[in-house]
């Protein structure tokens, strides 16, 4: 028999079963870390010892890369480095990914060059256009279900692409502020986009989309396995309660708003000065040239206000569940 070090006999001595946390292997260890935030994973853990940091420096937590709250109060420059900091140390392997704002396409085109292994992607409020999503929607094949909620510079053909390219799509979330829609006709062409192209589709949103009655037909015609659907807001569809009742497994809301109209959740959610945007730079000086890649313009605890957006979103799991909707603007 081999040496056994003080520590293993000690534990066989006072009958332990447990393994110290440093021991721990480092997927064990990333999936315990999900539960920190940005803040935390990127500062505090990395300086308990070498396996945490271990774990952090590689794609161990970043299987899903939940960035969203933090983005909202981040200059574009600042969501950029961050994306492709977190995007290269998961190593092209993450699952999910759901920041906001993002500002051009080229911040897209890299998301979907790294996206092997991509299934939930949410941009909210990205302001990407339409041509490069055609361009690269090839490459996310693998997505299952995508939020482009608020992003004002796609349309119908943007949608067309996607629901030729991902196959696998079964939700997919394209509500609108009413604002943002003012001076639009009409986007019964994104309906009918998604209705000839994304038959498996079994969560829809299209909450204050300028929609007709005949377009809805046509998504409830063509998308037989639709299970949510979404319409708060499109006041123009009227869908008769015979035809519904040809889809028991439908769960249609809307066209009426009923008590959701809550100015509360009128948040003010571009204020680059955020609390919880603080970073320990006095806690992680001195910790080695890995931090270099970290600016402390990330955090951006010394920027102003300026502007003002909407935010109307509540947990993200409950909503890649697909039984959770979002508040109205």
């Amino acid at each position: 028999m081999g040496e056994i070090d003080s520590l293993t006999v000690k534990r066989m001595e006072e009958g332990c079963d447990f393994r110290p946390w440093d021991e721990l292997i480092p997927d064990t260890l990333g999936l315990i870390f999900r539960n920190l935030s940005l803040l935390e994973i990127l500062t505090v853990v990395p300086g308990v010892c070498k396996s945490w940091r271990k774990a952090v420096m590689g794609p161990y937590c970043w299987q899903e890369i939940d960035i969203e709250e933090w983005s909202q109060h981040c200059s574009p420059e600042n969501i950029d480095q961050m994306l492709q900091l977190l995007i290269t140390r998961s190593c092209g392997s993450f699952r999910k990914l759901c920041v906001s704002g993002i500002s051009n396409d080229l911040s897209f085109a890299y998301i979907a060059n790294h996206a092997k292994c991509l299934q939930t992607l949410r941009l909210p409020r990205s302001q990407i256009s339409h041509s490069i999503v055609e361009q690269v929607a090839g490459m996310l094949s693998t997505l299952t279900f995508l939020d482009l909620s608020y992003c004002i510079k796609i349309g119908a053909e943007a949608l067309e692409a996607i629901g030729k390219n991902c196959k696998f799509l079964t939700g997919l979330r394209r509500i609108m502020h009413p604002l943002e829609v003012i001076d639009k006709l009409s986007q019964d062409d994104e309906a009918l986009a998604i209705a000839s192209t994304m038959p498996k589709l079994k969560h829809l949103e299209i909450a204050y989309l300028l929609v007709s009655t005949s377009s809805v037909i046509e998504i409830l015609t063509n998308c037989r396995q639709l299970e949510l659907l979404d319409v708060r807001g499109c006041f123009n569809v009227n869908l008769d309660e015979n035809f519904v009742k040809k889809f028991p497994r439908l769960k249609l809301v809307g066209p009426n708003v009923v008590d959701y109209y809550d100015m509360n959740g009128w948040d003010s959610c571009s204020d680059y000065s955020g609390s919880s945007g603080y970073l320990a730079w006095d806690f992680v000086a001195g910790m080695g040239d890995d931090y270099d890649e970290i600016s402390d313009g990330y955090w951006g605890d010394e920027q102003q206000i300026e502007d003002v957006e909407m935010w109307f979103y509540d947990d993200v799991e409950a909503m890649d569940a697909g039984y959770d909707w979002p508040q109205s603007p």
